[in-house]
């Protein structure tokens, strides 16, 4: 083999007739990038061996100027008719990217932030160099340097962003480029990422109820996490939000009450289901968080989310030190510097990085290794549409100390915009779902729903 040269090598395909065949896959390769060379086509007198040298030689020029090219970044914001802004569920509204690149594949990205503010980040001018525009830092880039990408956005939105809605924003762009690079590669996106995936992934079923008193608002409740039993899910998140900062529909209940509505779920689906409470910040206080709680384990409670607020991080480690019950929260943190805090100083036990908010699949997965290194469970938060829950499957499927993910089916939803603007493949059996296997994110979007809800 040594000895073969070039021209040896293309004679012998000649000679075997196998040039012909060779030189249609080339030429179909070349077929999307032909106008980037400005020659024009092939000429079909010469002879085989020419042609086939050709082909060969101008697939080779183009794989040299480095492939993908990002053309475009297209915001979408998105909005349910007749928005409530009481209501505290970002199921109303979204902000969907789209990242077109020069050979017609365009990656699809989603971030839980309000969506007139990300796209002002994104397509904002640039002013000065530490307040770059995301959009112009990345026209004429390669989208599959995904790493590279995510530190020339930061650095150069740095002084506007660092964290906040500018990571959100960013987190939403780096979500389409990760899904550009499965569908470059023919593979979905997980086969991409560090790690070794599993076959199936446990979800759990997040359950907002309904109702103005707080008696429908438990009934509510107890007929959902009812339904998703009845349709195969092993565990359920409960929204028990009666009192704090964001009560639903104003309500205000004692501490006791929310007590009321776990015993009623817990009395519904029996013992063998797994059950986790979302207090979204409810009490202002540890030792008023920790008299209710306390009380919880006869519930058998996987874990607390939020019980406290936000930047009350020795606060988080009181709660971790005394519950009794494994404390969660990340849903706002943005970057590994902000869980970094969570984990060391809020001591939390589950870090929940919510895939568009933390700033994408190149910024969850560092969060997910920091999390490994201190022996913390992943739980990654979902609270948007069939993008970010794909997202957070393929994240899902290559960590291993992540026992469950937050999954939003159509059928436990009042919310339109995720009933109507995603098609995934992904299917609930025996209580697991198998890891998605399209390439890419594996999502395709109904765009008669984007134009039903999209915003001018």
């Amino acid at each position: 083999m040594n000895n073969i040269t070039w021209d040896t090598l293309i004679a012998t395909f000649v000679q075997t007739g196998c040039a012909t065949t060779i030189e249609r896959k080339f030429r179909e390769m070349l077929k999307k990038r032909w106008n980037k060379l400005n020659l024009s086509p092939i000429d079909r007198k010469p002879t085989a061996h020419a042609r086939l040298s050709c082909c060969i030689l101008a697939y080779a020029m183009l794989s040299m100027d480095g492939q993908l090219k990002i053309t475009d970044i297209e915001c979408h914001v998105l909005l349910v008719p007749d928005v409530r802004t009481d209501a505290t569920s970002s199921a109303q509204d979204d902000i969907v990217v789209f990242v077109h690149t020069d050979e017609g594949i365009t990656g699809i990205g989603e971030s839980d932030v309000n969506p007139w503010i990300a796209r002002a980040c994104i397509e904002a001018p640039s002013t000065h160099s530490m307040g770059l525009s995301l959009r112009e830092m990345l026209i004429g880039e390669n989208p599959l340097e995904t790493e590279r990408l995510w530190q020339k956005l930061y650095i150069g939105s740095c002084m506007n962003g660092r964290r906040g809605a500018v990571i959100n924003a960013i987190g939403a762009i780096d979500m389409a480029l990760w899904d550009i690079r499965g569908k470059a590669a023919g593979k979905p996106t997980w086969q991409l990422l560090d790690g070794t995936a599993r076959k199936a992934i446990q979800p759990y079923a997040s359950l907002q109820p309904n109702g103005s008193s707080l008696e429908q608002y438990r009934n509510s409740l107890v007929e959902w996490v009812l339904h998703a039993k009845e349709i195969g899910f092993r565990a359920a998140k409960l929204e028990i939000t009666l009192f704090g900062p964001y009560n639903h529909t104003g309500m205000n209940e004692s501490d006791d009450k929310v007590t009321e509505v776990l015993a009623a779920c817990r009395k519904a689906v029996g013992p063998d289901f797994t059950i986790m409470v979302d207090v979204q910040y409810a009490w202002n206080s540890v030792d008023r968080a920790l008299a209710t709680v306390r009380e919880w384990k006869e519930f058998d409670v996987y874990f607390l989310e939020t019980p406290l607020w936000v930047d009350d991080l020795e606060g988080y480690a009181r709660m971790h030190d005394e519950s009794g019950i494994r404390i969660a929260a990340g849903e706002w943190q943005t970057t590994r510097h902000e869980f970094a805090d969570l984990m060391d100083r809020g001591k939390v036990d589950v870090a929940q990085p919510d895939v568009g908010r933390v700033g994408g699949l190149t910024e969850a997965i560092k969060v997910c290794n920091m999390a490994a290194e201190r022996d913390r469970q992943i739980i990654p938060h979902c609270w948007k549409t069939g993008i970010s829950i794909s997202a957070s499957a393929h994240l899902a499927a290559v960590t291993p100390h992540c026992p469950y993910f937050e999954y939003l089916p159509a059928e436990l939803t009042d919310s339109k915009l995720r009933r109507e603007l995603v098609q995934d493949d992904l299917q609930l059996v025996d209580g697991k779902l198998a890891i998605p296997q399209k390439p890419g994110l594996g999502i395709e979007i109904n765009m008669d729903a984007l134009k039903k809800f999209k915003q001018d």
